[in-house]
């Protein structure tokens, strides 16, 4: 089968693979749409994730795949099922390693509840923690919202971790698919002002129609101070460090810091003098996972609503085939969320 393997830093090939065969507790799965996301895979690819340093890896941890074969004590998922979250550990290569190999032409999802039931919900029967979040997704669910999923409810644990409230007033650094996420989440969780910062200048249309009250550039954030009453929270949907500061003056007494995304820097500095007395930092750099499971379900019912859907979100399609094509248009700046078709 296809696979999409970073053979080594900037370097993307698509290689065949040997098709994997389900475990006791695993479903084999024929991918039918994949998404870039825009920040691990770039960070994969160029060599600056935190502790991936193995190459060639094979890529890829957002998708959505029709289950065709189930192994023998597998309960809970069926051939059929439409599921989410599947990934690769084993390649039939030794050289090959995992950047979660969820690009594949056919993946694996575990039971979770299976193996939480058994008691075999560990490491020595290949259990790990993103095994819970490989579910399954009702049928009504169109193929390309499932996909977008997998960044969906990572946003929306996200909103958790960060102890966001229905009636914050609360700023957001970027506007790429995270970005523009946290705009629609807030908006339909009733948040009382969402502002988004946001270089891309083609862009600031876009996020006024998710939600956000008024969208600024980076040069307007310290006049803000004084135009606008103190921020329960500033969310850097970046992943820059140097977000902080820029943020620090405009929270209120108890407000917070939240950085989502996985910081390339072992150390934050923070110039406290810039805060408040008291503030919160939050960093989230790894999903909650019981949270991120839990938002499946709120989220299906927002897509099932119309209020959320795949095409608000979804700017660029391309043949798992030629994935350089799409990594290529990644860094033109139009791109807000591309898929991979199989």
């Amino acid at each position: 089968m296809k696979a999409i393997v970073v053979v080594t830093q900037n370097c993307v090939e698509v290689a065949e693979i040997s098709k994997p065969e389900p475990g006791p507790y695993e479903a084999l799965a024929k991918n039918k749409f994949a998404a870039i996301c825009n920040a691990t895979d770039r960070k994969l690819i160029e060599g600056h994730f935190p502790g991936v340093d193995q190459y060639p890896l094979v890529l890829g941890h957002e998708g959505v795949a029709v289950v065709e074969a189930v192994g023998s004590k597998v309960r809970n998922i069926k051939v059929g099922d439409h599921v989410i979250g599947g990934m690769l550990g084993e390649f039939g290569r030794p050289d090959y390693h995992s950047g979660w190999g969820g690009f594949c032409e056919y993946v694996i999802v575990h039971d979770h509840d299976a193996m939480v039931e058994d008691g075999t919900a560990n490491a020595q029967n290949g259990w790990f923690d993103s095994c819970e979040i490989q579910t399954v997704v009702d049928t009504d669910i169109p193929f390309e919202e499932a996909a977008l999923l997998c960044t969906w409810r990572e946003v929306y644990g996200g909103i958790g971790d960060f102890n966001l409230q229905p009636n914050n007033e609360i700023l957001i650094f970027g506007a790429g698919p995270v970005g523009l996420s946290f705009v629609k989440f807030a908006r339909l969780l009733g948040m009382k002002w969402i502002g988004v910062v946001e270089t891309n200048l083609s862009r600031h249309e876009k996020i006024l129609a998710m939600g956000a009250d008024q969208v600024f550039v980076p040069d307007e954030v310290p006049s803000l101070r004084n135009k606008r009453p103190p921020l329960d929270a500033v969310i850097d949907a970046v992943g820059n460090a140097a977000i902080v500061h820029l943020a620090l003056p405009l929270l209120k007494l108890g407000g917070s810091i939240c950085i989502y995304g996985v910081l390339t820097d072992d150390t934050i500095y923070v110039k406290k003098s810039l805060a408040p007395y008291n503030f919160n930092l939050f960093v989230h750099q790894w999903p909650t996972r019981f949270r991120e499971r839990a938002a499946q379900k709120p989220l299906c019912q927002w897509i099932r609503e119309g209020k959320l859907k795949a095409a608000d979100f979804v700017t660029h399609r391309f043949p798992m085939e030629q994935i350089n094509s799409a990594l290529e248009a990644g860094k033109t700046g139009q791109v807000i969320k591309c898929l991979l078709t199989y």
